[in-house]
């Protein structure tokens, strides 16, 4: 009888074990991967959508989850993808238990903190982007242990500190993005050992240094973005040898010198931005080589000398950008061969000649820039036939004739700048989606046509400087919903203003001054609550002080000055206090009453608890409309104020701006104290009034004040001495006043004449030939009243005698009463002594 053999039943068991330990290690690595995501999702504090709050549950497989990608072998997470998710939250120590992850990307949310080290172990990994979060800290040295790595994406954080070296151990690294961050310091050379970079960017960081010339060891780049750094120096001529660059990006830096020959070398380059830095030289011919070059950007730069013929190559041309740079001669009619070019800017040159009719034949072209050069003669009408134009400006050049009516068919233009030219004639009927209309400072003629009102988009309104007559278009108000700047000052404008700003209004800027409108200040403005600068000077309006202002809490600026205001201010009633104010000009019209002391006292913006927080900016910004057409305003274009005694034209106003003007009305009673307080104010003007009393010496507290005028009042007493602490006074106006005594002398009042003091007879001393007697010899320090000097002096020598007395016999009487006094004895010996000591 045969044996019984064991060998079947121990393979089974054997297989059966196994079996069980492979799925038991399954489970357990699946359980692991679904503990670290659910840890995730609990670093997660903010998931708008509920993308995983609802999906990431234990009830479904984690291979099932929202992002989450499982392999088909090991059914383990190897990506994770939770990109533009809107997430707010940390990462998790614990995603780094992910041991078979090889792509996370978890781009464009609201991820904050450090990146923790636990990352390390996904030693799989080859694509990592953390890009558009809040990251912050340096850039951890460890990145350099994924060897794997081929692409890593950090820009549009807040990391800081230096680029690691560890990055150069990255050898299959194709794809580095760290632009947008804070990062400082020179490039590491070891970078340079990632042989496989094809794309590397660095924009818009704090780096330094020169451009290595290390960089021509990454043969296979295609794309170098350096733009917006502080790269200084040459542009290495081993560029040359990156034949694969199809884009290279080196704008908004301080690089110097010409652009190397060898770039001609590049045949695969497309989009060249070299903008914006400080290069010199002429444009070699070398760049006509560049056959698939569209896109081409050397603005604001120093290039000189004429452009070369052999840029007729490039027909592949779609963006031309030369602006701001010396090029002169005559615009080349070749130009015109450009049949794909979209954008042409060749603004703040010195071209000559007129504008090339072959310009016409650029069917495609959508901007036109060549503002700020020399051109003259007409508008060619060949360049109506560009009907894809929806950006034409030609200011500031020596354009003449008529505006041509032609430009109505221009039906998609958004911005028209014609302004600084010599144009005549009337204006013709605007195209229709016109968002800037610009014909400033020309000699244009007639009324504003009724067509404007046609213009539901517009936005910016400039047709001030010119001989412009008529009444300001009622329909005005009703654009308001659109219009935040209108510009018509400087023209021959009658009747009233229009009335019917509509709620809603967004007017930033109101410039209708030097005109003849009469009448009053509408109140519907009083609805256009963003409203940072009215500026109706010199017309012939006739109103009481508009009180409804405070309703406009973003008021910056108002201009009231040379019109027929009259009546009382000092009850202003600030239903909402101007905290912003910080240029007022009320001057010649015929106020009356005390000054403002509650206006003052609400104007923040000159006070140092409010205007010191805040940082300088001038009155300007880009408007970005609906379709991505950028609108440049300058609110505050053509502002005149006067400082120093003469009248000043603003192009730009920087917000520490500070200016009070009251002059030439007739302002009664004295000088409110709480002037002091309004410690960033730099001009006061309070002239020709009838203001009493002394000079407030709180008026010393004025540290920032460089001119002060109180001429041609009925003020009296002394000039205080703390007037001296005034360090940016230059101008100082105190003539034809009643005031007396000794002129304080050094520091800023050394540097005035005679003009600032004449007609106050008793004034004495330096610069006046007058000589102060010996007991006129200390000025005044404080507000008082000085016509009982010589009673007070009299009163205080008898209070001292007849102290003294009473002093002594009391004195007398507890000596002789009590024996010695060693009390007394001792505190005189204490007296002694301290006075020995010194």
């Amino acid at each position: 009888m045969a044996r019984p053999s064991f060998l079947p039943p121990f393979m089974f068991g054997l297989l059966f074990a196994t079996f069980g330990v492979i799925l038991s290690a399954k489970y357990s690595s699946i359980t692991v991967d679904q503990s670290a995501l659910l840890a995730l999702k609990s670093h997660i504090t903010h998931d708008p959508h509920n993308f995983l709050a609802t999906n990431w549950s234990t009830s479904t497989s984690v291979c099932s989850w929202i992002g989450v990608t499982c392999g088909s072998r090991h059914h383990r997470v190897t990506a994770l993808n939770l990109s533009s998710m809107d997430l707010t939250g940390t990462i998790s120590s614990q995603l780094g238990n992910l041991s078979f992850l090889a792509s996370l990307d978890i781009h464009q949310n609201s991820f904050h903190g450090t990146l923790p080290i636990e990352l390390t172990n996904l030693r799989r990994m080859k694509y990592l982007d953390f890009g558009n979060n809040s990251f912050n800290g340096e850039i951890p040295s460890w990145f350099g242990c994924f060897s794997k790595l081929q692409r890593l994406s950090l820009y549009l954080n807040n990391f800081v500190g230096v680029i690691p070296s560890t990055l150069g151990n990255l050898s299959k690294l194709e794809r580095l993005r760290l632009g947008w961050n804070q990062i400082s310091g020179r490039i590491p050379n070891s970078l340079f050992k990632c042989k496989e970079l094809k794309f590397l960017s660095l924009f818009n960081n704090s780096l330094e240094g020169s451009i290595p010339t290390e960089i021509g060891n990454l043969t296979l780049l295609e794309t170098l973005d350096l733009g917006d750094n502080y790269f200084k120096g040459e542009i290495p001529s081993v560029i040359g040898n990156l034949t694969s660059l199809v884009i290279i990006c080196l704008f908004n830096n301080n690089l110097t010198s010409e652009i190397p020959l060898v770039i001609g070398n590049l045949t695969s380059l497309r989009e060249l931005y070299l903008g914006n830095n400080k290069l010199t030289g002429t444009i070699s011919s070398q760049l006509g080589n560049l056959s698939f070059l569209a896109w081409l950007d050397i603005h604001q730069n120093s290039f000189l000398g004429s452009l070369p013929i052999e840029l007729t190559n490039l027909r592949r041309m779609k963006y031309l950008d030369f602006g701001n740079n010396s090029f002169n001669g005559e615009i080349p009619l070749w130009f015109g061969c450009f049949s794909k070019l979209q954008t042409l800017s060749l603004y703040l040159n010195n071209f000559i000649g007129v504008i090339p009719s072959t310009l016409g034949n650029l069917s495609k072209l959508e901007r036109l820039s060549l503002g700020g050069n020399q051109i003259t003669g007409r508008i060619p009408n060949s360049l109506f036939k560009c009907k894809e134009l929806k950006f034409l400006s030609l200011f500031n050049n020596s354009l003449e004739g008529s505006i041509p009516t032609e430009i109505e068919i221009l039906t998609l233009l958004k911005t028209l700048g014609l302004g600084i030219n010599h144009f005549k004639g009337r204006i013709p009927t605007p195209p229709p989606l016109l968002q800037f209309y610009g014909v400033s400072t020309n000699n244009l003629i007639g009324e504003i046509p009724s067509s404007i009102c046609n213009l539901t988009s517009l936005v910016v309104m400039a047709l001030h400087e010119n001989n412009l007559e008529g009444t300001i278009p009622k329909c005005i108000g009703n654009l308001s919903s659109s219009l935040t700047a209108v510009f018509l000052w400087n023209n021959n404008f009658h009747g009233q203003i229009p009335e019917n700003f509509a709620k809603g209004c967004m007017l930033r800027s109101l410039h209708i001054n030097n005109n003849e409108l009469e009448g009053s200040l509408p109140r519907s403005l009083g609805n256009c609550k963003a409203l940072n600068l009215l500026d109706v000077g010199n017309n012939n309006l006739n109103d009481t002080f508009p009180s409804w202002l405070g309703n406009l809490d973003q008021l910056q600026v108002l201009i009231l000055r040379s019109n027929r205001f009259y009546g009382q201010i000092e009850s202003f009633d600030i239903t909402v206090s101007l905290t912003k104010l910080r240029i007022i000009d009320l001057s010649h019209n015929n106020f009356s009453g005390y000054l403002p002391t509650l206006f003052f006292e609400h104007m923040h913006a000159i006070r140092d608890e409010y205007g010191k927080k805040v940082e300088p900016n001038y009155m300007r910004e880009v408007k970005i409309m609906k379709d991505a057409h950028k609108i440049g305003v300058n609110y505050a274009y053509g502002l005149s104020v006067t400082v120093k005694g003469l009248e000043r034209k603003f192009e730009s106003l920087l917000s520490i701006w500070t200016v009070i003007d009251l002059s030439s009305n007739q302002f009664r009673g004295e000088i409110p104290k709480i002037l002091g307080e309004l410690h960033l104010l730099i001009v006061l003007n309070l002239s020709h009034n009838c203001l009493i009393g002394p000079i407030p010496s709180s008026l010393g507290n004025l540290s920032e004040l460089e001119s002060l005028d109180l001429s041609s009042n009925k003020l009296d007493g002394r000039i205080p001495t703390e007037l001296k602490n005034l360090g940016f006074l230059a101008v100082l106006n105190l003539s034809q006043n009643n005031l007396k005594g000794p002129i304080p002398q050094g520091k800023q009042f050394d540097t005035f004449t005679n003009d600032s003091y004449i007609g106050n007879l008793n004034l004495c001393g330096l610069p006046l030939s007058k000589n102060c007697g010996t007991d006129e010899e200390t000025p005044a320090k404080f507000d008082r009243d000085d016509d009982g000097d010589e009673l007070n002096w009299k009163f205080s020598i008898l209070m001292g005698y007849g102290c003294g007395l009473v002093l002594g016999m009391s004195m007398a009487y507890i000596v002789f009463t009590t024996g010695k006094p060693w009390w007394l004895i001792r505190i005189v010996e204490r007296v002694r002594q301290r006075f020995a000591k010194r």
